[in-house]
């Protein structure tokens, strides 16, 4: 065999292994979905179908006569057992159909189609905020460890994960709504109707990141690279956002994947709060509506964002370390 084919051999059994493991544990995360998925909506299924009521008797007042009932009953195919209702529903996911709404008599599909860029659009906007904030409070608390700035920000960090997002959106909104007038209210169709809500939301994930920013950069700094940096005669600017900032994000923008998922389930308080035209606020109505279908199409939409964005949070630090893939 000729002397320049052995590398070319190894590179590629290299990279087929590399390829094969990945390939494992996509698959891996992906059937783990699977049952995570069913289990939700399963759960929310029957829990509805527990709460005492008539959806029918809501959506058509009590004046409505009993043929009138029955025949809705029979179009929403609420007139045959909760097991073959069950049945139905999940031979209708399958097929792309999540049920027509009672309340809004138009598909599922459709409706949760036109609310969810809504909610998409707050929880980017609440990640902005929080990681706008907690970086440089972040490396400022790490740099000034111990010291007033730092006690200050430790502080407020500690607050904000105390503070809980239907108490503090009240609180924006009187102040910078009510008493100085300088934001709407409520409602969406603007970046000034996006502030507050996003404020709220990116709140407490702010004082989460900036207690993980400073624990990193703790750590970075005390590196032997970073005193050899140091050495070299490099401005502190550069060794702390260029060389330290730069390693201690890996861990943090991980958890910014995960709490992304964690943000959009949480849009339900906060999108209530400022009447924002979201998924999670689609999800109250519905809710309050007993309105079967849309309560599991949105918990249904949700529920695979969040494991969607869990599965690629997964799968880019599984490149970036493939110890986990083990």
């Amino acid at each position: 065999m000729p002397l320049g084919i052995r590398p070319a051999l190894a590179d590629f059994a290299i990279a087929y292994s590399v390829g094969l493991s990945m390939l494992r544990y996509i698959s891996s995360r992906l059937l783990y979905t699977v049952p995570v998925i069913w289990l939700v909506v399963s759960v929310v299924f029957l829990l509805i179908h527990l709460v005492p009521g008539d959806p029918i008797q809501q959506m058509l007042g009590e004046g409505a006569s009993a043929a009138d009932m029955q025949a809705a009953r029979h179009a929403y195919g609420l007139d045959v057992p909760v097991g073959q209702q069950y049945l139905k529903y999940w031979t209708g996911v399958f097929h792309g159909d999540l049920g027509r709404s009672m309340r809004f008599d138009q598909p599922v599909l459709k409706i949760v189609s036109q609310r969810y860029p809504q909610t998409l659009q707050l929880t980017v906007a609440s990640m902005i905020v929080a990681l706008l904030i907690s970086i440089p409070a972040g490396v400022r608390s790490a740099r000034r460890r111990n010291r007033w700035d730092d006690r200050t920000l430790s502080f407020v960090s500690l607050l904000g994960l105390s503070f809980p997002n239907f108490a503090l959106g009240p609180i924006l909104i009187l102040f910078f709504s009510i008493q100085l007038g300088w934001l709407p209210v409520s409602g969406s169709g603007s970046v000034a109707h996006l502030i507050l809500p996003a404020v709220t939301m990116g709140a407490s994930l702010a004082a989460i990141l900036t207690r993980m920013v400073r624990t990193a950069m703790l750590e970075e700094l005390s590196q032997d690279y970073i005193r050899t940096a140091r050495a070299k005669g490099l401005s502190e600017r550069t060794v702390v956002y260029k060389h330290a900032l730069r390693n201690a994000l890996v861990p943090v923008l991980t958890v910014v994947g995960l709490q992304f998922g964690a943000l959009l389930a949480g849009a339900i308080v906060t999108e209530t709060i400022f009447s924002w035209p979201g998924i999670g606020r689609l999800t109250i109505q519905a809710i309050g509506n007993r309105d079967y279908y849309l309560v599991q199409g949105c918990i249904l939409m949700i529920g695979l964002t969040y494991l969607l964005v869990n599965f690629m949070t997964d799968f880019f630090y599984s490149l970036s370390n493939p110890r986990i893939r083990q």
